[in-house]
């Protein structure tokens, strides 16, 4: 049996216009509304593209939003200083700086230099580690989208063996702590695998919910996948293809068509959860303006 299809754009719809209601009751009350800012350096096109797509969807739902743009040579002190800047400017809830930065910036400092209160990339060490102690106040976007997906999606993550391939800070890490606290969408038996792991595919094939998460095209094959599980495709990388217009096309961490005849559910990539990312982070936005309109 072929499995379903886990429309990421569907849900995506859905948050948005949530957080478009979100946002018209906080500027009724207030007066004002949530503002985002993005700091993006050098010219990746994957980093402008996906600013570009977190503008558009900000715009959608009445957010403010608005854009620094500098040439990679930048300094270190610049940038900090830049951050700094934005730190206190009231009228910025949401600091995002755009990664990856160019390798000669620390972007570990970056992060730390972000008021945690603006943090909606949810990567400051306060708080990462308020996730982990199970008080989360910002947590990374796309992790929160996976969550949302699942939950959308009727999956009883309760006691659910779930498996995530990767262990990065931005969705392996913190998306573990997610699925193990108590709660909705959470509780479940969470293991993790990485570079180290000696046999992830006898890890992999005890998962009822596989994540994959690695950043590498195509890892995870049909005979690595339990019969019936549902299958979470983080992954977006671009393999070169001559048949296509722009020379490329955008694959996955999962090989899609094998193990769609073995999953129950599935995500594509694109289309999966690349859409609940930008929509999640709409999510944080509206929170630190609640916060900080609290404070």
């Amino acid at each position: 049996m072929k499995a379903r299809i886990i429309d990421g754009k569907v849900v995506a719809s859905k948050v948005h216009d949530e957080v478009a209601v979100g946002v018209a009751e906080f500027k009724a009350s207030h007066g004002t509304v949530p503002g985002l800012t993005v700091v993006l350096i050098g010219d990746d096109p994957a980093s402008h593209s996906y600013v570009k797509g977190k503008e558009r969807a900000c715009e959608k739902v009445g957010i403010a939003t608005a854009t620094i743009r500098r040439d990679a040579t930048i300094t270190q002190e610049e940038l900090v200083e830049i951050v700094e800047g934005l730190n206190k400017d009231p009228k910025v809830n949401g600091i995002l700086v755009q990664l990856p930065l160019p390798k000669h910036l620390d972007e570990d400092a970056v992060i730390h230099a972000i008021d945690p209160m603006k943090d909606v990339d949810g990567l400051h060490p306060e708080n990462a580690g308020l996730l982990m102690l199970g008080q989360p106040r910002f947590a990374p976007a796309t992790p929160l989208g996976v969550q949302r997906m699942l939950v959308e999606q009727k999956v009883d993550m309760n006691g659910a063996r779930v498996v995530i391939v990767g262990r990065s800070k931005l969705v392996g890490m913190p998306l573990t702590a997610l699925l193990l606290q108590k709660g909705i969408g959470a509780n479940s038996t969470v293991t993790v695998c990485h570079t180290g792991t000696k046999d992830i595919g006898a890890e992999t094939r005890r998962a009822d919910v596989l994540i994959a998460a690695t950043g590498f095209p195509g890892p995870i094959t049909p005979d690595m996948v339990k019969p019936g599980a549902v299958v979470i495709d983080v992954g977006v990388s671009r393999v070169e293809d001559p048949t296509r217009k722009r020379g490329y096309r955008l694959t996955g961490d999962v090989e899609f068509d094998g193990v769609a005849e073995v999953a129950s559910a599935i995500t594509p990539v694109p289309g999966g959860v690349g859409p609940m990312t930008i929509s999640m982070l709409l999510v944080n936005v509206l929170q630190a303006a609640k916060l900080a309109a609290a404070n």
